[in-house]
């Protein structure tokens, strides 16, 4: 959660879904954020400590993905753990994410 606590690292790591499964290339993530390349090295290694994002060498970059899985089991916990297990709490919330998430809907 710490890591996602910070403006920017948020902002990166919303780009990065949003480029799933095709990924951003970490100097590209900095000039579309219009932050410093070793500022965004920074925040790239605080998200890849946590497990949110993954990185992969392909040259002499670094294209960067989200870990879709890894944010998975973090609103999992969130909401099995602020549901206490109670179903009537929780349906609302699910329900609520369900139109936005629907994985038959192809991107556009």
């Amino acid at each position: 959660m710490a890591a996602l606590a910070q403006s920017t690292r948020l902002d990166a790591f919303r780009l990065l879904v949003r480029h799933e499964p095709e990924g951003v290339p970490a100097g590209e993530l900095a000039r579309l954020l219009d932050i410093p390349q070793n500022t965004m090295s920074a925040h790239l290694a605080t998200l890849s400590r946590a497990g949110l994002i993954v990185g992969e060498r392909q040259g002499r970059s670094i294209l960067y993905r989200a870990n879709l899985d890894r944010f998975q089991e973090l609103t999992l916990f969130l909401l099995k753990d602020c549901c206490g297990g109670s179903a009537d709490l929780c349906a609302p919330i699910i329900a609520a994410l369900t139109p936005c998430c629907d994985p038959r809907e192809t991107r556009q």
